[in-house]
C-alpha cells in the first residue's frame, strides 16, 4: 500500500442527524483520524456524497414514488458534516446512486491519481459502502477502513461486513492500515 486513497462515502447532514450521539462521534472520530494518517503521509482522500435535485427527477424511484426528500441540492442535509476534517482541495463528488463509482467521475479521478489500493469509509455500510466496495473489487482495488463504516442498521451492517470480509474487501482497522504504511 504505497499509493492509497481514501474514499469517504455520504458522510452528509442529513444521514447523520438521525444517528445516535455517541455513535455519529465515534465514526466521525475515526474518520478524522484515518484522514490525517493520510494526509500525514501525503495520500489523497475523496469525499463522495449525495445529492438530488428539488423536483427529485433524479432520485431513486423508490423516492419518487414515495416522496422521499433527502440529500436534496441547495440544502445543509446534502453538505458533508462540518465536523469532519475535510480540506479545500479535497475533490468531491456527486453522486446519485449507491454506487460511488456509478455515473460519477470517480473512475477518471482514480485513473489520475493511479492508486495500488482504495480505503473505503463512511456510509450505510449496507448499501453504498457495500456496493462501492463490489464495484472497487472489480476494478481490483479492495479495502475497507472497519473503524470507519458504519449503518444505522445494525444488523445489515454486521451482514455485510461479513460478506465483505476476505471475499471482497480487506476489512483492516486504522491501526492495521497505519502499520501497513509504516512498512513501505
Amino acid at each position: 500500500m504505497q499509493r492509497p486513497v481514501l474514499i469517504v462515502i455520504d458522510m452528509v447532514n442529513d444521514f447523520l442527524a438521525k444517528w445516535e450521539p455517541a455513535a455519529k462521534q465515534q465514526l466521525v472520530r475515526s474518520i478524522n483520524d484515518l484522514v490525517g494518517l493520510m494526509r500525514q503521509h501525503g495520500h489523497p482522500i475523496i469525499w463522495v456524497r449525495q445529492e438530488f435535485e428539488p423536483d427529485l427527477r433524479d432520485a431513486f424511484p423508490e423516492m419518487k414514488t414515495k416522496g422521499v426528500r433527502i440529500t436534496i441540492k441547495g440544502t445543509s442535509g446534502c453538505q458533508i458534516a462540518s465536523d469532519l476534517a475535510i480540506a479545500s482541495l479535497d475533490p468531491v463528488l456527486i453522486k446519485k446512486r449507491y454506487s460511488a463509482f456509478y455515473r460519477t467521475e470517480l473512475d477518471q479521478l482514480l485513473q489520475r491519481l493511479q492508486p495500488d489500493a482504495i480505503i473505503l469509509a463512511g456510509i450505510n455500510t449496507h448499501a453504498c459502502i457495500r456496493v462501492t466496495a463490489i464495484d472497487a473489487y472489480q476494478r481490483d482495488w479492495e479495502i475497507v477502513a472497519a473503524d470507519c463504516v458504519d449503518s444505522y442498521d445494525r444488523e445489515h451492517h454486521d451482514i455485510s461486513m461479513k460478506y465483505m470480509k476476505d471475499k471482497i474487501a480487506a476489512i483492516m482497522s486504522n491501526q492495521e492500515i497505519r502499520s501497513a504504511f509504516e512498512a513501505n
